[in-house]
Parts: structure tokens; sequence; C-alpha cells
């Protein structure tokens, strides 16, 4: 055998010796070492969190001024057992709720609706102006002038046209959620890389539906999906503003409650709001990974 080719040999076997290191997955035990300390570090930041903000508190030793965590707690406790009732919408049933659940639920019935009405609206006008040329320049100037108005800024149309109640509520929070889904749609139809419809077209893909359903909309998937998370968010601090005149929920309370000077249950409900969204956060990352499996 000549030096080259022993060299040669050697750095094949080099190499596979290297691919099969790099091919190696990584042990369960790792993995589960480094949620350990996530979770940790997680807790450990959110103790120093809670016991900074309670010597805050005593400190100030003033509710009204900053209320602590335990107080916060404590009204969160009376919050979610006080007795009342709630109505049910279009049945008009009414079932016993605490306070609580029930002002939850008043919010839930404007910020689902505009919500979902917002993002589909914004999601198919992103997606038609990110793949028509002419839609795009015949509405860019629409949208351009409007996209600088915020949400709150409708308000008093909201009230003269639809009036004070969960339908104005809704409007507002679907504003919101329709920008930020125009957007991410448009952004990802436009980011989606010419060589897909090339090839698409190459396959037999000659008219327009087919090829925003099979290829445009799929390539698209995560920018539209990254808008659909975050205004799941964004709506739920659009809800607060959007009770400012009137419309029953959580918002509401939270306002009501700081006017009264009950900061303590200003918070409570404000604890509420984070909840609210961690969880529909979660379940929609779930649908979000196995919507997107394929891109791991």
């Amino acid at each position: 055998m000549s030096l080259e080719t022993g060299a040669a040999s050697g750095a094949g076997t080099s190499e596979a010796a290297q691919s099969d290191e790099d091919d190696e997955p990584v042990s369960t035990s790792s993995l589960a070492d480094l949620d350990a300390t996530s979770f940790a570090s997680g807790f450990v930041g959110s103790v120093a969190f809670l016991a900074a903000w309670q010597a805050a508190a005593m400190s100030v030793n003033r509710t009204y001024l900053l209320p602590s965590p335990v107080e916060v707690a404590a009204a969160f406790a009376v919050e979610l057992t006080a007795p009342t009732t709630f109505t049910v919408p279009f049945v008009g049933v009414v079932v016993p709720a605490t306070r609580l659940t029930a002002n939850l639920a008043q919010s839930l019935l404007h910020y689902l609706p505009g919500l979902v009405v917002g993002s589909v609206l914004g999601i198919a006008l992103g997606v038609g102006m990110g793949w028509s040329g002419r839609l795009d320049d015949a509405l860019t100037p629409v949208t351009r002038f409007l996209r600088p108005i915020p949400p709150l800024a409708w308000i008093v149309f909201a009230i003269v046209w639809i009036g004070i109640g969960h339908a104005g509520a809704a409007f507002i929070v679907g504003i919101g959620a329709f920008w930020i889904n125009f957007y991410n749609a448009y952004a990802g139809v436009e980011g989606v890389e010419t060589h897909l419809k090339e090839v698409a077209a190459s396959l037999g893909v000659d008219d327009d539906l087919t090829m925003i359903r099979k290829v445009i909309l799929p390539a698209a998937t995560p920018s539209i999906a990254t808008g659909i998370r975050t205004s799941i968010g964004q709506c739920w601090m659009i809800v607060v503003a959007a009770e400012l005149f009137g419309a029953p929920g959580v918002g509401f309370q939270i306002i009501n409650a700081a006017q009264n000077l009950a900061t303590d249950v200003s918070v409570a409900y404000m604890a509420v709001i984070s909840l609210v969204f961690l969880v529909s956060d979660g379940l929609f990352r779930r649908v979000e990974r196995r919507v997107l499996a394929w891109r791991a």
C-alpha cells in the first residue's frame, strides 16, 4: 500500500468516525439535565422576583400604592370564590359562576370573535396582496394610510356604529388582530422562494388557486403562525383598552378596581390575563409544532 493510499484511507476512516459522532443522538439524560437546569433557573428567578416585590410592598406599606404578593393572592382567592351568575349569550340561560370566571367569560365574548375574525381577514388580505401584484399596487396606499391608526382611535366609531358592549369591543380587538396577521401573512407570501414556484409550475401547477393552496400557503405557514401567536397575546392588551368605554370583562374590573384604589384586586385580574395567555400560548405552540413538524 502506498503512502498516499494509506493517508487517504486514514482520512476516510477519520471522516467516517467524525460523521458517526455527528449523527449520534443526544442522550435522554442530557436533555433531562437541561430541562431540570432550566426549570431550576426559572424557579429561582421567580422566587427572587416575588421576594423583591414583597420587600418593596412592605417598605411602602400602602396597599393602594403597591399591594404585596400575599394581598394579591388573597384578592385572587376572593374573586375566584365569590358567587355570582352568568347569562349565556344567545340562549339567555343563567348559570351559577364566581366573580372571576364570570368576568373572564365576559371578556372572552369579545376577545375570541375579535381575534378569529380579525385574524382570518388579515391573513386573507395579506395572502392576496402578497400574491397579486395588481391587488398590492391598488391597496398599498390604503393599508399604509390606515396602519398607523391605533385600534383605540376607533372606539368612538365602535360606539356610534355598533354600540357599547361585546360587539363594539370585538370590533376594536379585531382591528388589532387584523394588522398583526396581515403583515405576517404578507411577509410570508413575499418570502416564498422563486424556485419553489418554478418547480411547481414545471410539475403542472398552472393556476393561481392551486399554486396558493399547494405551494404558497405551506411555505408561508411559519410566518402566518407567528402572526397568530403574536395576536393571541397582543389582543389581551387590546381587550383591557377596549373595555375602557364600559364593555364588561376582566379589563373593566382592572380599571374599576384601580379607580377605587383596590389595587390588589386590579393586580389579581392582571394575573388572570397572564395565566390565560400562558395557557393559550402553550396550547397554540403544541398545535404549531404539529403543523410545522416538517421543519424539524
